[in-house]
């Protein structure tokens, strides 16, 4: 298991990431945030990363700037290189404000970079 530790800023909103027009805590920050701690799960070599895959993921409860969200992320199946996690985020009241579940696989850093095709050639 993993945990993350943020404060809620202004530049985390709805408003700031375009998610929305409240200043409250974004959607997409708090999946980054959940992205986060489930990175911090996996103890990869240095010629490993990992990309994400699917993200499903409940924003249940606002939170205003100023708040801390802690997130976490356990390990919940592994099968080769696919991770499967079970992800939560909490404010500093316990309030669940995200979870879900979020899948990322083990891939060779220079192969996948290999991959990428280059932008207007």
């Amino acid at each position: 298991m993993a945990t993350v530790t943020h404060v809620v800023t202004a530049e985390h909103t709805a408003r700031a990431v375009g998610s929305g027009d409240l200043e409250v805590l974004g959607t997409p920050v708090v999946i980054a945030w959940l992205e986060e701690a489930a990175c911090a799960v996996l103890d990869l070599g240095d010629r490993q990363t990992s990309v994400g895959t699917r993200i499903e993921v409940d924003h249940r409860a606002p939170s205003a700037v100023g708040a801390t969200i802690t997130a976490t992320a356990s390990l919940a199946h592994q099968d080769g290189r696919l991770h499967r996690f079970h992800v939560a985020a909490h404010d500093e009241h316990g309030t669940l404000v995200a979870a879900g579940e979020i899948r990322r696989i083990v891939v060779d850093r220079e192969r996948f970079a290999a991959r990428i095709p280059d932008v207007g050639h």
